[in-house]
């Protein structure tokens, strides 16, 4: 998920890695799939190839489901076709939200989302609802105790960087999606390993929420929506300060 808790929902996820290790693979290996089909098999020579390897191995994925699925991907092995979609709607309160999908049956995926959606307050819209309300950036996000702004400005900016926002307990690093793998290289070649790095849909404008039983329905949506098998990411404009996104967790 994200939004402006992004920092909090990142927490949040690394600390629930175990109870959905299943599912963290069966996302891992769709993006290894896509990134090989994409760029082939040798990761020296695929960026995006590297930056999901890098995801797998924080997860602890099992080698051989990386190698299967990487195989998969070339050609080497058998496998579906999966395909790349993103669905675009609304949760609770008018938040737009951007639900990337890695899909061997698009029918199956369109109607788990278009039902949760329905289901929980929000509803799908069609291509062009809410995207022009996102822009994809590379995001980077980074514990403070892990390096200093200054440092890091150096290291980020001269290789790519756009914009380094930094936080109390944490730095978020963005930068165009043309110098992604410039910056995610200069990272770690200095030894900073980001806590999060990915291409995310970045929102322009933000829904603010401050009523709990309305972030509760958001987040809840959210959460059922990312439990689906199909379902990568979600990408949320809500503006939720930690007090009510604590209230609401709780």
């Amino acid at each position: 998920m994200s939004g402006h808790s992004k920092w909090a929902t990142t927490k949040r996820h690394k600390a629930a890695v175990d109870a959905k290790r299943g599912k963290i693979f069966s996302v891992i290996s769709k993006e290894l799939i896509l990134a090989a089909r994409a760029g082939g098999g040798d990761p020296d020579m695929n960026p995006r190839l590297r930056t999901v390897l890098q995801k797998a191995k924080a997860s602890n994925m099992p080698n051989d489901n990386v190698h299967r699925a990487i195989k998969k991907g070339t050609g080497e092995l058998p496998g579906v076709v999966i395909e790349e979609v993103i669905y675009e709607g609304y949760a609770s309160g008018g938040v737009a939200l951007m639900i990337e999908v890695a899909t061997d049956n698009t029918n199956r995926s369109v109607g788990e989302v278009r039902s949760t959606l329905t289901k929980n307050g929000g509803n799908l819209g069609g291509p062009g609802a809410v995207a022009y309300n996102f822009t994809r950036t590379g995001q980077f996000m980074i514990a403070a105790e892990k390096t200093s702004e200054e440092a890091l400005m150096d290291i980020a900016l001269d290789a790519g960087a756009e914009d380094i926002l930094s936080e109390e307990d944490h730095f978020e690093v963005r930068c165009p999606v043309t110098e992604y793998e410039n910056v995610s290289r200069a990272l770690e070649d200095a030894g900073i390993e980001p806590d999060s790095s990915e291409l995310a849909y970045i929102p322009e404008n933000l829904v603010p929420v401050t009523d709990v039983d309305e972030a509760k329905r958001i987040l809840r949506i959210i959460d059922i929506l990312e439990d689906l098998e199909d379902v990568q990411n979600v990408y949320a404009n809500f503006d939720m300060d930690e007090t009510i996104f604590s209230a609401a967790e709780g």
